[in-house]
Formats: structure tokens, sequence, C-alpha cells
């Protein structure tokens, strides 16, 4: 996608750069790096007289509200045992919020009003996950709930009406129902089903006629609504139907057919659009290369944009929250260095107000600046990633850690990462690749990545590390990996079978077993089985294939030290085939640093294990990197 000269270029002025630099940055303590943002979450409310944050306070998450001057703080929720996910305004004085769950069920939706009074749950079902379909404020005191309680497999639609307590079925789901969506009205208009591989469509013209298949496409095709036209006859959608590249178009509700291309990108996907409600039309289209762009669809949105640019230059700027009016809004900042800050922006005199900043324990000047490259692989594809070199070491024969994303159907993106600039801090160039598979890149890039988990995906990243290996940066004595997730998967697949690459390899909730991966997917994930069968494989007809890349059948091909973090309540990976594994890994004495955690999920959600694990991680590294 990018031309290799410039990349080239550019990192070898990035090398000169790092070598003239005289002293290394001082080693940051790690509680620095992962500190929770003390004020995060910022909404502003209907009238713009209020606006509400999440901070912490006794250990745990609680929502809190501010007049639009900041003269008035009121502290809403302060619930001891568990911390509030997700919060949103609903009118003009009431705020809704879900605490956070299991993988299997969340504990409730409550409301409260901005004062702290009449504060109330709404939904408390057993074993029962609430997705929220009404994302904005709504009118009548009713907003749409999609609710897992009559089969786990399936989300109903439901009317909820905020006052008064009472729940509506809308629509029974018919057991194929994947996503509902509402209009600007709060009425129930759209909705996508899926057979597991094909996605079809629904429209109705109002909620008392039944839904209709406006098109269908193979789930590779995606359409995804952004919004509905004033007279809800067309909406607009991203889609890379007939198309390589996601593009942003406007779609016939009734016919299914596109009425025109708004936006698209040659090199990438359009991968965010965003609608206003207040404008009634689309402001404009994000796209991402090695850094996140707009382009604009609205003259007076592009200028309020350059105002704010030039009140704070040289950052990345989002827009996270406005009034109904569109008159006040939340900005939230960041740049590779610096996760950033929020402030208060009223248009109406371009006046900037600083909210917080994420994490005021990180220095800008001492993080280390986050560079794309871009390499051909040995099937002569290009591939685009990120290369973190540390702050004051000559930019050759450094240490490296690859980290492989999650997902895989994500990315990596610029800006700031804490473990990155953690690891950075400590001395490791960090290596970021976005393999084949990754979002963003087109279709036929995404589906180059099918049932190529334990193959060219795999491939991909080798063949970057033995880039740098030729580039003399990397110290081919001195490399190790780490990831999270498919990304753990992939770090114990190169402990597996790239033996002589790799020194040591961290896994944190990552995948040791396909089938089992398959095997354990969530009640609600079914019925996109038939889909996961054409992206990682079918454990039957692709059986050899499964037992050939799953690392828990190749306990005997790692001889690297090895460092393992999992959550006993993990769904995605199963504990007990971790613990064997573990456990066949030390009857073969190869060094193992297990962290097993009660209670915690596929992430770790506590400070204190959090903390520990990256501690752990650390002293993993230096003792096996060998760091001078």
């Amino acid at each position: 996608m990018h031309d290799l000269k410039n990349y080239f270029l550019l990192f070898i002025i990035l090398v000169s750069i790092s070598c003239t630099r005289e002293k290394s940055s001082d080693k940051i303590p790690v509680e620095n790096f992962f500190k929770a943002a003390f004020k995060t979450s910022f909404h502003v409310s209907p009238d713009g007289n209020y606006i509400s944050y999440l901070k912490p306070d006794n250990n745990r998450i609680h929502i809190y509200v501010e007049t639009w001057d900041g003269k008035n703080t009121t502290q809403l929720t302060c619930d001891s045992n568990r911390s509030i996910a997700y919060h949103l305004w609903i009118n003009n004085h009431e705020i809704l919020y879900l605490k956070n769950g299991t993988a299997e069920a969340d504990p409730g939706l409550f409301a409260v009003r901005s004062d702290g009074s009449n504060k109330r749950e709404l939904l408390s079902f057993a074993k029962t996950r609430i997705r929220l379909i009404t994302s904005q404020p709504v009118k009548d005191n009713n907003v749409l709930v999609a609710l897992n309680q009559r089969d786990s497999t399936v989300f109903d639609a439901y009317r909820l009406n905020i006052q008064t307590g009472k729940l509506s079925l809308l629509v029974k789901n018919p057991g194929n129902i994947t996503q509902w969506y509402s209009d600007t009205e709060g009425k129930l208009r759209m909705a996508i089903a899926s057979d597991g591989v094909n996605e079809t469509l629904l429209y109705r013209n109002s909620e008392k006629e039944a839904f209709k298949p406006v098109l269908t496409n193979n789930f590779k095709a995606s359409i995804s609504p952004v919004g509905f036209s004033k007279d809800n006859r067309c909406i607009y959608a991203l889609s890379n139907k007939n198309r390589d590249k996601m593009a942003l178009v406007e779609l016939d509700c009734v016919t299914g057919k596109e009425h025109r291309i708004i936006y698209s990108n040659p090199e990438v996907d359009v991968s965010e659009a965003v609608f206003s409600a207040n404008k009634d039309k689309m402001i404009y289209a994000g796209y991402e290369t090695w850094k996140k762009e707009r382009y604009y669809l609205d003259d007076s949105v592009k200028a309020m944009y350059s105002r704010l640019e030039a009140l704070l230059p040289n950052t990345q700027i989002k827009v996270s929250s406005s009034d109904a009016s569109e008159s006040k809004f939340i900005i939230q900042t960041y740049t590779d260095k610096d996760p950033g800050s929020f402030y208060l922006y009223t248009e109406k005199g371009n006046k900037l107000v600083k909210l917080s900043d994420v994490n005021p324990s990180i220095d800008a000047n001492n993080m280390a600046a986050m560079k794309p490259i871009s390499y051909k692989t040995r099937d002569g594809l290009t591939i685009d990633g990120y290369l973190t070199l540390p702050v004051g070491k000559k930019g050759t024969n450094l240490p490296l850690v690859v980290m492989p994303h999650g997902g895989p159907d994500s990315r990596n993106s610029w800006g700031y990462n804490s473990e990155v600039q953690f690891l950075a801090n400590r001395g490791y160039a960090v290596f970021q690749v976005n393999f084949r598979g990754s979002k963003g890149y087109g279709k036929e890039f995404w589906i180059a990545g099918f049932k190529e988990w334990g193959g060219k995906m795999q491939n991909d990243i080798t063949d970057g590390v033995r880039w740098l290996i030729s580039e003399k940066i990397a110290d081919s004595t001195r490399i190790g990996i780490y990831g999270s997730s498919f990304g753990g998967y992939s770090a114990l697949h190169g402990l597996c079978f790239q033996p002589d690459l790799y020194k040591c390899g961290a896994s944190y909730s990552g995948l040791t077993n396909l089938f089992t991966y398959l095997k354990d997917i969530p009640p609600y994930y079914r019925p996109y089985l038939q889909m996961f069968y054409e992206t990682v494989g079918n454990p039957e007809a692709d059986a050899d294939y499964f037992r050939a890349v799953s690392p828990v059948f190749h306990t005997d091909k790692i001889r690297s030290p090895v460092l393992i973090a999992q959550g006993s309540r993990d769904p995605r990976v199963n504990m007990n085939e971790t613990n064997q594994f573990v456990k066949e890994l030390k009857k073969r004495e190869v060094p193992v640093t297990y962290i097993l955690k009660e209670g915690e999920g596929h992430f770790f959600k506590k400070p204190e294990n959090k903390l520990e694990f990256y501690r752990e991680l650390e002293k993993f590294l230096e003792k096996n990197l060998r760091m001078e």
C-alpha cells in the first residue's frame, strides 16, 4: 500500500536521529503506564447544561455529573461491588447505565437522575446479556433493548419505558437476527439476519409492518448501516459489496440498490462515518492509512476541525460527544507519545477548557516515536506495520519484542499504546504487524487470512522479523514474542514452529487449541458458526490442519522459556487445557512462568492483577533477552 522506498528513507532518518541521542530515558515505574484514566467516558447532556464522566473511587468506577461551568459536581453511583461499564444520557436529566458483568450475563440496566435522585433498576435477569439498540436521547421515555433471556443464542427486541419499567416485546427473534437498528425517532426499522454464511438486510416502513428482505450477500461483503435519511427510505452505510474497499454509500431501503457512493478511498477501507442528526446529513468519512484521517462532507464541520487543530496542534483530535444542537463538544486528543487529554469546547467563541489528562503520570517527552514500516513477504504481499525504537538507543542490533495483534480481524493503529511504551522504556524495539487477515486494507487482504491462522498469517510475522534482522535493526539472538488472545496464539505458534527465531514468548489469554476455540464459543455467537468454519476452519473437515497448527499438540517443539497468563473464567480459552499445556511443558523441563487468576475473564480487570502480570512480563523478558 505504501511506497517501500519512502518508508525505508524514513526509517534511515529515524535511525540517525536515535543515534544522536546521548542518554536513554529513565526507567519509569510500571504502574505509571497502566493507571486507569482518572476521568474518562465524558458525555454532554442533550441540552448542553451538564457533562457526565466515569471516575474511580474506592477501587471501583462510578458516574459523576458536573454543570457545564464545572462549579457543581454530583456523584451518581456508589456500588462497592461492581464498576460502571457504560452510560449515556437518555434525556436532559436522566442517565442509563450498565455495570460490569460476566461473559454470560449483565447484572442489570439502571437509571438515575442527574441530581442523584430516583436511582432505579430497570432490568435484571439471570444469565442474560443486555444490548442497547437505542444509542441516542429519546423523547418519549422509551428505549429499545435486545435481550437473550428467552434463548441464550439469540437476542429478542424489546421496548422499555424508563419511567414505568414496562418491558414490551417488539419482535421475537426467529433465530437468525444478529443485529437490530432503530431510526432517529427510536423506532425499530432495520435488522440483519444471518445463516452463518450469508447476511440479509431487513427493513420495514413502520413498526406495524413485518420486516422484508432488502438484499442478501455473503458475509465477505459487509453492509453496516450508519444512519437513516430524513424520510427513512434510504440509509447511509459502509459497504464493500461489489468492490474491494469499504466505501460510504447511500442505499435504497426498498430496492436495495446503491443511489451513490458518497466517499471511497483507493488505498484503504472507509472505517468510520459520522452522521449528524442535527444537520440531517453525513458530516465526514474516516479512513486509516498509517494514521487516521477524515474526508469532510460538510464545510462547517471542516472549519470547526480546522479551528480545533489550531488550538491543539500536533495532536490527533476526536469529538467524543456533543449536545443535541452540536454547539458544545467533548474533545479528546492523543499522539503516539501521549495518551492525551479531554477538553470542553464551545463553538461559539471558539472556547476550549481542559477537563482532564488521560494519564498524567506519562510525560510525552520520555516516550518513544511509533513509526510506520512496510515490507514484502515471501509470496510478494506488501505488509504494513509499526516499529517503536527505545529512546536514546542506537537504531541497530536491538533486542526486539514482536507484538502480534488480537482478533485477528482487527489491526494495529498509530497512537499511544501503554504496552508498547512500557516495553520501549525497558529498552526493547517493539514490532507490530498488520498481517494478512487484518481489517482496514480491503476485502482481498482480509480474505487472504482465511484458514491461515496457523499458516501464512504467521509467515507474515516471521518474514517481518527476518526483515528487521536483515536491516540490522534487530539482534537475532535477542528476539521475544508477546501477544494476547489471537496474539497469544501467535506467540505460542512462533515458539513451536520458529524455535530458532524466538528466545522466549509470552501469551496472555492466548488460544492453545483451535478445536476447543470453536467448541467453546459463547452461545450468542452460534449463528456465526458457519462463518467461523469458513474463516478459521471446520474442526471435522480440517481436523489435520487444526492438529498441525494448535500449540497444545506441539509442546515437544518448544525449547524457549514461556510465560502464560490466564483468568480462571475465560470464556474463550479453556483453563483445564491451559493447565495441561503448562504441565506438559514443565514435564519436558521447559522454563514456564504461569499466572492464573481466579475470577478473571479473557483479560484481567482487577488493577492489582494487571500490575502483577506486567511486572512478571518485565522480569521474564529481562531474564531471557539478556538486557545489557
